[in-house]
């Protein structure tokens, strides 16, 4: 729902019409040299594509602070318990007890927080009180002070009534900065603090949780703390909202700290009620960075925005009652996670970010990622301190790709399987070429089976039905690499697999013996593919990535671009390109074996 592509025509348009084998060995003997060089220089990734794993630097326990969700549970049935438990939620937000609220034009209200409170529970998560949702209408109608003081009474009453041992907290008023009637109840502040007495005279141990403001403000949080401590009100559990994107986490909860000391107020746990965008829910990618932020920034637990169905787990299912998206499987991942969670650093000026943890144990690191594009890196450092791990080890990495909030994805993909051996520093990087929308999961043991595709194959392109070739079938150093009519005879159209470490191949030409690589080893959208001999270049080096559907993404490991065919063309003897990972089919290649 949120990736917005150009049309691939209209994004190849301006390429240059293929090259033949004669002027592409007569433009890199001019070239040689300067491709060499350029491909020395501009290996990938860099620092500035990489996240730093700690794995001997504990962060905090792993409590999953950021798997649960707004309304993720709509009923007493809805979702599956299996759906639910497998993504090990630490905090839902739910209805009043007796609310009406009707969100998101849904037809009746659902998610009543002592109704579902045992799904919750069975989960291990808690349940937190929404209790201004008692009213059908947002933003709120108010009504009275005697007519809401009522509905606290009996919201009150009915948790104290109930067998509910995991009730969170009652939130007192949601988004109050902008829902909060001050003209018919008065200022908030004042009425915070009347709403907090009239609870605490009925309960005087659960605790309570605000102000819950729809977003990170400073001027009014410190207002509000101040008349808080001065009417003994201040809440149990801090409570704001991040609505408009991660990139402010960690300064907003900085800031709240930084308040908390000047007001001289008992340090609180902090609770993110709601995250997320509408364009960002159900898409692994920027998900990633909440949660691997919240982690860092030592929130107690975070919610997952409700942008439209009751019991989606946060839209991490197709919808009420459906089945996991892509998002779902990034959360199942997380809540994998066990021991302790690891310090991670990302790099400064990308998207690129993740979370990590580290078994009781000490025998597996796992990592989850996500939000950079083209050829990124994990660098894992420390595994040296490790007792179990040695000299070598095994990491699985896979990927949950981005399909749309409502199309759903039966499971994660591997993209390999394979041992790495531990650098003199104790540290492995481990290279991936990232769709900023996918979600990504490490796994790294001290052991492992390893696979491989290392083999002889004929690549054939999705969109067009044809084969990975050299221009006129030819075999200099230089020539064009192109797509043509399949031949089981033509050996130009044979290509060599091997296997380069790190999960990385080389492709080699079988009729000719040289390599697979790109013009002047250029990291440009558009660089032309052809056949050049083995010089140790990084764009010798290639990562292939399962599509799910028989096909796989060819990505250059030096540019991050993938291996497709200009202007989608469908036409013998196209030129073969790179160029970024836009959904296009020119972009899918199977492997037949030969």
């Amino acid at each position: 729902m949120s990736r917005t592509t150009t049309h691939p025509t209209d994004k190849h348009r301006h390429h240059r019409t293929p090259l033949t084998a004669a002027l592409g060995t007569l433009a890199l003997a001019t070239t040689a040299v300067l491709g060499t060089a350029a491909a020395r220089t501009a290996a990938a990734p860099t620092a500035a594509t990489t996240l730093v794993v700690n794995a001997a630097q504990s962060l905090r326990p792993v409590t999953h602070v950021a798997s649960g969700s707004l309304y993720g549970l709509a009923d007493a049935n809805t979702p599956s318990d299996s759906l639910v438990s497998a993504l090990k939620p630490n905090t839902f937000v739910q209805m009043a007890p007796g609310g009406t609220q009707l969100p998101n034009g849904e037809p009746t209200p659902a998610g009543d927080a002592l109704v579902v409170a045992p799904k919750a529970a069975r989960a291990g998560a808690k349940v937190v009180v929404r209790m201004p949702d008692w009213y059908p209408n947002f933003p709120y109608k108010w009504v009275s002070w005697s007519d809401w003081l009522a509905a606290v009474d009996k919201q009150v009453a009915s948790v104290k009534a109930s067998s509910a041992t995991n009730i969170a907290a009652y939130e007192l008023w949601n988004e109050p900065d902008w829902t909060w009637d001050t003209t018919a109840a008065g200022a908030f502040d004042a009425g915070w603090a009347r709403t907090y007495k009239e609870v605490r005279s009925k309960d005087a141990t659960t605790p309570i949780q605000g102000p819950s403001y729809s977003s990170w403000n400073q001027s009014s949080m410190t207002q509000f703390l101040t008349d808080a401590k001065a009417s003994g009100t201040v809440p149990d559990v801090i409570a704001w909202h991040e609505l408009q994107g991660s990139q402010d986490i960690a300064a907003h909860v900085s800031a709240y700290r930084a308040l908390e000391s000047s007001l001289g107020i008992t340090p609180r746990p902090i609770s993110i009620e709601e995250y997320g965008t509408p364009t960002e829910v159900g898409v692994p990618g920027p998900l990633v960075s909440y949660v691997a932020k919240f982690e860092r920034a030592g929130v107690h637990d975070a919610e997952l925005a409700f942008w439209n169905h009751y019991g989606t787990l946060g839209d991490t299912l197709t919808d009420t009652g459906g089945s996991p998206n892509g998002s779902y499987w990034l959360y199942k991942w997380y809540g994998d996670m066990s021991g302790t969670m690891l310090t991670t650093t990302p790099p400064s000026q990308t998207g690129l970010d993740g979370a990590a943890a580290l078994t009781s144990d000490g025998r597996q690191v796992s990592v989850v990622f996500g939000g950079g594009a083209g050829s990124s890196a994990v660098k894992v450092t420390g595994l040296n301190s490790l007792s179990p791990f040695g000299s070598s080890v095994h990491v699985k990495l896979e990927y949950t790709p981005s399909k749309g909030r409502t199309t759903a994805v039966t499971s994660p993909t591997t993209i390999s399987d394979t041992t790495y051996t531990v650098a003199s520093d104790g540290s492995i990087t481990i290279p991936v070429t990232t769709n900023a929308t996918d979600g990504y999961h490490a796994v790294i043991t001290p052991t492992g089976t390893p696979t491989s595709l290392a083999g002889t194959y004929g690549i054939t392109n999705k969109n067009s039905g044809l084969s990975l070739d050299t221009s006129g079938s030819g075999t200099a150093q230089g020539t064009a690499v192109v797509q043509s009519t399949p031949s089981t005879s033509a050996t130009t159209q044979s290509w060599t697999l091997t296997a380069s470490g790190s999960g990385l191949y080389k492709i080699t030409n079988k009729a000719s013996g040289l390599l697979l690589g790109i013009q002047n080893a250029s990291t440009a959208d558009g660089g032309t593919a052809l056949i050049w001999g083995d010089n140790g270049t990084a764009d010798h080096l290639w990562q292939l990535i399962p599509s799910g559907d028989g096909y796989f993404k060819i990505a250059n490991y030096n540019s991050g671009l993938l291996l497709g065919v200009t202007n989608m063309s469908t036409s013998s003897g196209a030129q073969v390109l790179q160029w970024d990972d836009n959904g296009t089919g020119d972009h899918l290649w199977r492997l037949a074996g030969r």
